[in-house]
């Protein structure tokens, strides 16, 4: 099975009497959580450029092209689709365009904070390697001081998502225990990963109690990464039933890892969590995966395990694969690699 520790890279409290509160609480806030970092309000726009954003951001999120879905919802001034619609652009030529500053700067005049971070850090983009940046009605230090202005304003108020952008503006880890102490699953997981990798002041044997921790905070506020690293966590542990737990988790948010590895765990390696084998669940959740032919390693997953799975099934066992998977396609959130909104 593919391993669910997370680098920085890829980059994001007792438990056994809560599950089920938990878990209600978590199905409440996934369709939030890729919108968690949003820029203005989507307030005034249609229908259609609503609908067109939703798909925007799921597609963008699933590392498929998104330009055109997010090009209506910022037309009709958008601050978070013109963030993303920049996002892409930017992506699709490895360097800040002349479109792409000008969806930036839409999105950063509208107060959007990761669009202004963006073009505060352009001094160091490809395009100044290459003498075509363009030209810009504000220089890079005022973009990035107009963001730490904003930012420290809502973080002196204890906001969760402000004190965030201040430490990455910072680095004040201090800042991001805040955060973290605020409620921010983002926080929570890279708090979780920096004292992983040894950040902070704490006695060895207090370090893996305060990964977990945190993990476990960030898991509950809806976090699928920091579900997964609970599912490694327990796995190693031997604690059968919270892998299990988190691993479903993870797959009821549509979270790629989630979803592959509740499928392989159903079907391939089931003695492993303790499941029942089910090559059907395993079959449906696995082939959902397909979808995800844009970007990330999901289509190799595929090709080496639905074969794996399906050599012992019928053509009617399939059948029942086929229609499970459109019934958990109807009731979970759209698949996602949840990637970061920025990456710092």
């Amino acid at each position: 099975s593919r391993d669910t520790t997370a680098s920085m890279g890829t980059l994001y409290k007792n438990q056994s009497r809560t599950n089920n509160f938990y878990s209600m609480k978590i199905l409440r806030i996934i369709a939030l959580f890729a919108l968690f970092f949003s820029g203005a309000s989507c307030a005034g726009l249609t229908v259609v450029e609503q609908a067109a954003k939703t798909r925007g951001l799921m597609l963008f999120n699933q590392y498929k092209g998104a330009q055109s879905e997010l090009r209506i919802a910022a037309e009709g001034g958008d601050a978070e689709a013109q963030f993303y619609l920049a996002e892409e652009l930017h992506k699709e030529k490895q360097h800040i365009t002349i479109e792409a500053y000008k969806w930036y700067e839409a999105a950063a005049e509208q107060g959007d904070l990761y669009a202004m971070i963006r073009l505060g850090r352009s001094n160091s983009d490809q395009c100044r390697t290459m003498n075509n940046c363009p030209s810009q009605k504000k220089k890079p230090k005022e973009w990035l001081a107009e963001a730490t202005t904003i930012a420290k304003e809502k973080a002196d108020q204890g906001d969760a998502e402000s004190l965030y952008i201040m430490y990455e503006l910072t680095a004040d880890r201090k800042l991001l225990e805040k955060s973290a102490n605020a409620g921010s699953p983002v926080a929570q997981y890279r708090m979780a990963i920096g004292d992983r990798q040894g950040e902070g002041f704490l006695l060895p044997w207090k370090r893996q109690q305060s990964v977990e921790t945190w993990f476990l905070a960030s898991a509950k506020g809806g976090n699928p990464k920091a579900m997964m690293q609970l599912f490694g966590i327990y796995r190693e542990k031997g604690n059968l039933e919270q892998a299990r737990y988190w691993v479903e988790q993870a797959a009821s948010t549509g979270y790629e890892s989630g979803v592959y590895n509740y499928g392989y765990f159903s079907a391939v390696e089931p003695n492993t969590l303790g499941f029942t084998m089910d090559k059907t669940k395993g079959y449906a959740l696995i082939s959902l995966l397909k979808e995800l032919d844009g970007g990330g390693t999901a289509q190799v997953d595929v090709e080496e395990t639905l074969p794996q799975i399906a050599k012992d099934m019928t053509p009617k066992d399939i059948e029942h694969a086929t229609q499970l998977a459109k019934k958990w396609k109807n009731e979970h959130p759209p698949l996602s690699f949840y990637p970061e909104k920025i990456d710092f």
